[in-house]
């Protein structure tokens, strides 16, 4: 099969986790007869640095083209630490959302069995534990107009506005992957007091219906976060808003004891794009140290969502789960062992594919 891959290596460790995903990718594409191109683009602090733009069209247009994203980090403390900064890294991730419809957040949480006790929470508590956030990602309190401040000054303010029709798509998604998983769908909200979350649960409660076979519950927002922490082998799919998502999520990602483990996708009708949910690390960047690991698995996340290939998938999974086991990682994780640098370890994932 032939895909084509649009590369957003983006901001600090982005470039050198990037470039390890891509080694592991290739691999995959020679085992399994598959040709493979890539195309990279600007986004980010760096894009802003060569065009003033944190997604610059040109960037948008190889998106837009690919069949699939390959996504690194964007942020500098340049930016970070100018709140006064009139373009920023993060508008181009935004903008980059709305432009090519990506609408679905798809933030997986699950442990390792190696690295369990690097976990927070005690182990008879993270232990197993396996859900998945489906957070919409167009909508919601970040794209909502009016916003602004008065006059004076003195007052700010947000408008969180919600569809029908844009609850509706990502409920179908949850849905739909509860049926493939335990059959337990979690609508996350705070019906009790905001009119666009009781839209949200009137919304999942009808299409409910629609899908028998899944269990449904619904619970407020500050309850989850609590739930996670308490009981987070409770969940199973989990269905939220942008700003809940947001929280949750980031929430969740230290149960498994790194963030520089977990993957993520972002889904729409067209395009797909898939990162780690770690940030660019910018103390990290250009050192070998980063850890690549979430970038790999976002890499078979992309093959399972984007192209429907579950071998080339689990292919990844498995060496990263050896590379776990056998101790061949990054000095986040290396527990007083032996630490290699980042690529090393994509060179090492890479040729263990290939076998």
């Amino acid at each position: 099969m032939e895909m084509n891959i649009a590369l957003l290596p983006g901001d600090g460790i982005g470039p050198e986790v990037i470039a390890q995903a891509v080694k592991v990718v290739k691999a995959v594409g020679q085992k399994f007869g598959h040709q493979i191109t890539f195309k990279e683009g600007l986004v980010g602090a760096c894009a802003i640095d060569a065009t003033g733009d944190p997604y610059p069209d040109a960037t948008h247009e190889i998106c837009a083209a690919s069949d699939a994203v390959l996504f690194g980090a964007i942020g500098d403390p340049k930016y970070d630490n100018d709140p006064k900064a009139k373009v920023r890294p993060e508008q181009g991730l935004l903008r980059m959302r709305q432009k090519l419809g990506l609408f679905a957040n798809v933030r997986p949480t699950f442990t390792f069995p190696s690295l369990v006790h690097k976990s927070p929470l005690k182990l008879e508590r993270v232990d197993g534990v396996d859900f998945v956030f489906f957070r919409e990602l167009t909508g919601g309190v970040y794209f909502g107009e009016p916003r602004g401040r008065n006059e004076q000054g003195t007052k700010a303010f947000d408008t969180n506005v919600y569809s029908k029709e844009e609850i509706v798509r990502l409920a179908r998604m949850g849905f739909e992957a509860a049926q493939k998983r335990r059959k337990l769908l979690t609508c996350v909200d705070k019906a009790n007091v905001m009119a666009t979350s009781r839209l949200w649960r009137e919304t999942v409660q009808e299409l409910a219906s629609e899908y028998p076979d899944v269990k449904v519950e619904y619970e407020f927002v500050d309850a989850v976060a609590m739930r996670l922490i308490q009981w987070p082998k409770a969940y199973d799919v989990l269905i939220t808003e942008n700003l809940f998502g947001d929280i949750l999520t980031d929430e969740a990602s230290v149960i498994s004891g790194s963030m520089g483990l977990m993957p993520s996708a972002s889904l729409g009708s067209k395009v797909k794009l898939f990162e780690p949910i770690h940030g660019s690390y910018p103390q990290a960047a250009g050192k070998d140290i980063a850890n690549p690991l979430a970038t790999v698995l976002s890499a078979a996340m992309m093959f399972e969502y984007a192209f429907d290939m579950k071998a080339e998938a689990d292919a990844i999974s498995d060496v990263v789960n050896l590379s776990l086991a056998e101790g061949y990682v990054t000095e986040d994780i290396a527990d007083g062992g032996t630490a290699y640098k980042t690529s090393q370890v994509g060179d090492w994932l890479a040729a263990k594919i290939l076998g």
